[in-house]
């Protein structure tokens, strides 16, 4: 007989278990970056169980070095990595007591010299803040509650022609879309006077209760997406073509996703001309010319009014054309969250009944189906999948994986099951299962806008926040 398992020492079992059993042979897909545990997390329920993922009013942004988190009417900016220590509280003061105006939405917008952070509220003004704290620019984008602000873009390569960096604004049955660089150029004249005022504290005459208006408002188009019911969500997810029967112009064409309860998902074609008519062009260029001449001519004959301090309501801008493409109905099923790949041309949706399609944006056809995922969060990453090939490929000791090392996947949060999953896009199967503790959250750093193609390629990667211990997890991309 052979050796009883009592009599085999504990390093050699292991090996034996690991060798026989690969499965029981752990390997770490999960790597520890940083923590945020502090007090000032108390105002936003930390210490409860759950406080990270059961509040709705809780909006969480993450950047390479920050951490974000928005309760209705107080943000609070954490460093995490290379940051530790660092803390800012920012409290809106001119939020609309009479409408409840609340934060509903968050993001950090990154360039190579300065990153900011994008605030959206519930009345429709989109505040921009600098790391420190200090409102640079406060605007109105449309009366309604701001869902989601989505910083995407791609840039000038090989398989692109053209590149195109963008905000997108998400409201129900609204989207708009910001060039990055109208607003890169209102934050490099921000940053050039706030260095001036530094060193000449005397030369700022501003009003620090209106230094968000100070500068020239954003360009902006907005466009109504409800043909087909309200949206949960939206996205633009890149340039299309323009239709065929259509005169050929300079003005491009983008395509947007959305997702709601009538219609799961639904397609349109937006238009940068707003098209308006002859007859309303005229009366565009008439009426507040006759308007503005009739209301001169009645103060001369009745005592001119006192004016008063009270700001006039904003007003939002008109709509440019939008022409619907598709829809996919499917009663009683409702889309509820969006997801886009890097370059847009995947986007995963989740629907009430625990389902995550994938959708082809190009041709905008569902290409997969997941099902049993209720509550799931979806969040593309990629993995490093041709390590060996890449070595062999390369003499230098120290190689350093390009964009074509790696592939793109999927990461699927499933809370109810208490797992994360790593599926290969399109038609991969599942590369990994991690388990992850309650109260955990997918979160994912916001792209950077700037860098150049000759930079080392920067991998998209996936974050896990556990809300109990206040650990930030990477999860590993190298299988």
């Amino acid at each position: 007989m052979g050796p009883s398992s009592d009599s085999i020492s504990s390093p050699l079992k292991q090996r034996i278990q690991g060798f026989f059993f690969p499965a029981m042979a752990r390997r770490p897909y999960t790597t520890v970056l940083g923590c945020i545990t502090c007090e000032e997390l108390d105002d936003f329920g930390a210490g409860k169980e759950g406080w990270l993922v059961d509040n709705p009013n809780l909006i969480c942004a993450l950047d390479s070095h920050f951490l974000a988190l928005a309760n209705r009417s107080i943000i609070l900016v954490l460093g995490w990595a290379g940051s530790d220590g660092y803390k800012v509280k920012i409290r809106p003061s001119d939020l609309s007591p009479i409408k409840a105006e609340y934060i509903s939405a968050l993001e950090w917008l990154v360039f190579d010299e300065f990153k900011v952070l994008l605030v959206g509220t519930s009345c429709g003004y989109l505040l921009i803040y600098s790391s420190n704290g200090d409102l640079i620019l406060k605007q109105m984008i449309h009366p309604g509650r701001i869902l989601k602000i989505r910083v995407h873009g791609s840039k000038r390569d090989s398989s692109h022609e053209s590149s195109f960096e963008e905000v997108s604004v998400a409201m129900p049955g609204v989207i708009a879309r910001i060039e990055a660089s109208d607003i890169q150029n209102t934050l490099q004249k921000w940053f050039e006077e706030s260095k001036a005022r530094f060193r000449d504290p005397k030369s700022d005459s501003r009003d620090t209760e209106d230094s968000g208006n100070s500068f020239e408002k954003l360009a902006y188009q907005v466009w109504n997406v409800s043909k087909y019911g309200s949206c949960a969500d939206a996205a633009i997810v890149g340039v299309m073509p323009p239709p065929l029967m259509e005169l050929q112009s300079s003005e491009r064409y983008f395509c947007a996703v959305t997702v709601g309860k009538d219609a799961v998902i639904s397609a349109f074609r937006l238009s940068e001309d707003k098209s308006r008519s002859l007859v309303g062009a005229i009366l565009s260029k008439v009426v507040p010319a006759t308007f503005s001449t009739i209301a001169s001519f009645s103060k001369v004959i009745w005592r001119r009014e006192p004016k008063t301090s009270k700001k006039p309501d904003a007003k939002g801008q008109a709509f440019a054309r939008a022409s619907p493409l598709t829809c996919l109905k499917d009663h009683p099923r409702k889309g509820e969250k969006l997801t886009l790949s890097p370059s847009g041309t995947l986007a995963a949706v989740t629907d009430s009944l625990g389902r995550i399609l994938l959708l082809d944006t190009q041709a905008l056809v569902v290409v997969r189906l997941w099902k049993g995922y209720r509550d799931a969060n979806c969040l593309f990453m990629e993995m490093l999948i041709n390590r060996d090939t890449a070595s062999s490929s390369c003499n230098s000791i120290e190689y350093e994986p390009a964009k074509n090392d790696y592939c793109l996947c999927l990461a699927i949060h499933a809370p109810r099951k208490g797992i994360v999953e790593i599926w290969q896009m399109r038609t991969g199967g599942r590369l990994r299962t991690i388990q992850c503790a309650t109260g955990s959250k997918l979160l994912q750093p916001s792209s950077r806008f700037g860098s150049s193609i000759a930079s080392p390629y920067i991998p998209l990667e996936v974050l896990l926040l556990n809300g109990d211990s206040g650990q930030i997890s990477v999860l590993n991309r190298i299988l």
